[in-house]
């Protein structure tokens, strides 16, 4: 799909800011009744069936947060576009809508995220600048999330040659402070990219959706400095469920910034020691190929009481996959799949990535 309306847009971003509609019901939806607009005018339904009601996204709000990302000079991009990250459009499923300012070139160019301890010391953020230059030099543009440490000495180094900075706040959300003139750079001759509405602040729940993304957007995620539990392990995590290519720097044993990438190694993380050890991991890693842009829509089988409730007793907060609901309650998977998702409007039932689902 090369675009949408304007208007068509506006529908896109209505339901991926409805409450209870996250990536994955957004998918389903949209693979369901074709049009967000189809899939709006049937949330209210859907939501009754599965036991509860459901506000929709308020169009004032929807109308005001265009108005402000149009002021910013930002773009919104939705999963189903062309102008959208093949890389991200690949995921299972990808974010629906995306805010973008700077250089939305950026975006398609292949790519490797640099993460790392925000508390970092002096040489792991000199490894992270002369690691982003290097990378740079051989054509990769830099991903990372803009914060303290690793982050903002990653895309200083790849300043010169493309960095891409993703945020969990809206697009305009500069934090820390003190990078705001690192900011203003970023737009200049890179792309700031978030999910989050224009003039949202991060809070914590936001930051594994970002850190999600910055792995979705790369083919390699290297962790130069992290704690034992630190949101790069995140990262490193969901890199390796994507498909990525996950390497680590390995460091003293004595320095607890070491001991997140030292267990990474011993997980089996490629060590970085250089660009080179980046470039030969990206030389064997698959092609992530042209990624599925059509939501054809697709009459599915109505899930009956019986089944909806089966489905919502077999839900705990330990995920189980939509497969294994299937074998349990024996009945087709599209009208399992059709429960599960009138159950997470309900708000009684968590679709994730990965084709598993939470009660």
């Amino acid at each position: 799909m090369s675009g949408l309306s304007p208007a068509e847009r506006r529908d896109w971003l209505r339901l991926a800011r409805t409450e209870n509609v996250g990536p994955v019901t957004f998918d389903q939806l949209i693979r369901r009744f074709g049009t967000a607009r189809g899939a709006l005018a049937a949330l209210p339904d859907l939501a009754r069936r599965g036991g509860r009601n459901i506000r929709l996204a308020d169009e004032a709000a929807i109308d005001k947060e265009l108005a402000a990302g149009e002021r910013l000079g930002a773009q919104l991009i939705c999963a189903c576009e062309a102008a959208f990250p093949s890389a991200l459009a690949a995921l299972d499923p990808p974010p629906p809508i995306l805010w973008a300012r700077g250089r939305l070139e950026m975006l398609h160019r292949p790519s490797v995220a640099i993460v790392g301890a925000r508390v970092a010391s002096a040489a792991g953020q000199r490894f992270a600048r002369g690691l982003a230059a290097d990378l740079g030099a051989s054509s990769q543009v830099v991903v990372s999330g803009l914060a303290r440490g690793i982050d903002g000495a990653a895309h200083e180094g790849a300043l010169a040659t493309g960095t891409v900075a993703v945020l969990g706040g809206g697009v305009d959300d500069i934090y820390p402070p003190e990078h705001a003139d690192l900011y203003r750079r970023i737009v200049e001759a890179g792309c700031v990219v978030s999910e989050s509405e224009p003039g949202r602040t991060a809070v914590a729940r936001d930051f594994p959706r970002r850190n999600r993304i910055i792995s979705g957007l790369s083919r390699a995620v290297v962790v130069v400095e992290a704690e034992l539990r630190s949101g790069s392990l995140i990262t490193a995590r969901l890199a390796a469920e994507q498909g990525r290519e996950v390497l680590a720097v390995p460091g003293s044993p004595l320095d607890p910034r070491a001991k997140g990438t030292n267990d990474l190694i011993r997980q089996g993380a490629a060590i970085c020691e250089g660009a080179e050890d980046v470039l030969r991991a990206l030389d064997g890693l698959r092609n992530l190929g042209e990624p599925d842009r059509t939501w054809p829509g697709a009459p599915a089988a109505e899930p009956d009481d019986a089944l909806r409730e089966a489905v919502a007793a077999l839900l705990s907060p330990t995920p189980v996959s939509r497969d294994e609901l299937v074998r349990a309650t024996g009945a087709p998977p599209a009208q399992v799949f059709a429960a599960l998702v009138e159950l997470a409007l309900a708000g009684r039932a968590e679709l994730l990535p990965g084709g598993m689902a939470a009660g």
